[in-house]
């Protein structure tokens, strides 16, 4: 067997253990805090990340392995980045566990119809990071650039400067709905403000070291939404 098939071997490996790890952990949030498994707007919410996620996942491994070895990468190299994603974790962590309390006290009454509207929305945001995926082979999970690495200014980057970004965002604020919490909605509208700090010193660090940014910048008027900001 060769050098590079057992390496994507062992990155396969590497990478589906995380993903079994973060499904049981949100998995733990979202049960333990409801005090009960029969909460089936938590399994389909549950269904659809283990699905979409797996999906992503064999699809790097087979066509970009580089690029979900760099999606491995946690530990942020600069600093203010280190502190902006440990100020997220603490609004992730409340926004996945305030919808099992909601559940358990039977604080919101969403209906059916907005979850499934809002699963809607959360697959929306899956497809916009898998066309990320396809499109730029240098969508690291920490900010850096890498040698020789060129500027992607096409697919979803034509339209706004960070669409993994707008994917995530897309996930983040619609899963207090998938969830069937309103309660939840508070924690999970923090994620806009870290996100303007994050793009901020991400597009400062990528003008600086990033041969062609700073045209791009000038190129692609939207850095999130577009018409908005």
């Amino acid at each position: 067997m060769s050098h590079e098939r057992l390496s994507r071997k062992y990155l396969g490996r590497a990478a589906y253990t995380r993903l079994l790890l973060a499904f049981a952990i949100v998995s733990v949030m979202l049960f333990l805090s409801a005090g009960t498994v029969r909460y089936w707007e938590a399994w389909v919410y549950l269904t659809i990340m283990l699905m979409t996620t797996s999906l992503s996942l064999a699809y790097l491994l087979k066509n970009s392995p580089e690029l979900l070895e760099r999606r491995m990468r946690m530990r942020e190299k600069e600093p203010k980045q280190r502190w902006i994603i440990g100020f997220a974790w603490l609004w992730f962590v409340a926004t996945f566990l305030v919808p099992g309390f909601d559940q358990r006290f039977d604080g919101s009454d969403v209906p059916v119809f907005a979850v499934i509207i809002a699963e809607g929305f959360v697959l929306l945001g899956y497809g916009v990071m898998f066309s990320v995926f396809r499109e730029n082979p240098y969508a690291s999970r920490i900010i850096e650039v890498e040698p020789n690495q060129t500027v992607v200014a096409t697919g979803p980057y034509a339209v706004v400067r960070h669409p993994m970004y707008l994917g995530g965002l897309l996930i983040y604020l619609f899963t207090p709905l998938a969830l069937g919490s309103y309660w939840a909605i508070l924690p999970a509208v923090f994620i806009i403000p870290i996100l303007v700090a994050r793009i901020r010193n991400e597009e400062s660090l990528l003008a600086r070291d990033l041969e062609g940014y700073r045209e791009y910048l000038r190129s692609t008027r939207y850095r999130l939404i577009p018409g908005i900001w």
